[in-house]
Formats: structure tokens, C-alpha cells, sequence
């Protein structure tokens, strides 16, 4: 299963999706509250895979996304966005996010955006809505 690190500035997000992951047989290897931490980290660990939320302090998840595939162009990485946010997600699909959940999460659809950005079919769950 995947090595992933997840960001997010709001703890109880990283819990829960910390929570879902780790029930799903993957391995949180680690945690940024920020996008500077984010890439200091991504750099550090080599993660498999990262969730991203969008909306955070320091820097955004998109400005992160951009510099974390700078450094790997193969990065995966899943953005993490609250209802309403459909411009920054399709700005962080066009700077190369695999996917997005949406919160708040539902665990099967988390599951299944891992398993598709980690090459797997996942559950066939639609991955992007029309925005």
C-alpha cells in the first residue's frame, strides 16, 4: 500500500484523514500543517502520495503542488478542497494534481482517489466533477 503524507492547517483533518487511510491499509508517514512545510517534507520522506488541501496559511496548496513537482515531476498528489472552491481545483489539475476529494471526506471516495492516482482502478467512483 502507499507511503503518504498528509497536509492540511485544521489538525482534526489530518486525524480524519489519517483515520480513513490507515483503515484502508495505507501508511501515513508523515504530516504538514502548510504548503513551506509541505515541500520541506515532501523532499525529506519521498512520499508515494500526498493529499493536499487547498486553502491554507503560508502557502497554498496549488503554490505547493507547483514547487513539490519541481522537485518531482512524478509526484502524486491529491488536492483536498472545500464546496465552492471549483477554480482552484482546476487550477491544481492543470499544475498536475491527479485528483480531489472534496470535504467533508467520505472514506470510500478517498480510498478509491488513492487507488486511481496510485494506478489502480479504484471503485469507479467519479473522480472529477463538471465544474
Amino acid at each position: 500500500m502507499a507511503r503518504i503524507m498528509v497536509v492540511d492547517d485544521a489538525a482534526f483533518m489530518r486525524m480524519m484523514l489519517k483515520d480513513i487511510l490507515e483503515k484502508g491499509g495505507h501508511h501515513v508517514i508523515c504530516e504538514a500543517e502548510n504548503g513551506i512545510e509541505a515541500v520541506e517534507k515532501y523532499k525529506a520522506y519521498r512520499p508515494d502520495l500526498v493529499t493536499m488541501d487547498i486553502t491554507m496559511p503560508e502557502m497554498e496548496g496549488v503554490e505547493a503542488l507547483r514547487e513539490i513537482r519541481q522537485i518531482d515531476s512524478a509526484a502524486k498528489v491529491i488536492m483536498c478542497s472545500a464546496m465552492g472552491q471549483q477554480r482552484m481545483v482546476v487550477e491544481a489539475i492543470q499544475s498536475g494534481a491527479r485528483d480531489f476529494i472534496v470535504k467533508p471526506f467520505q472514506g470510500p471516495r478517498v480510498l478509491d482517489a488513492v487507488a486511481k492516482a496510485m494506478g489502480g482502478t479504484g471503485t469507479g467512483q467519479s473522480a472529477v466533477s463538471p465544474v
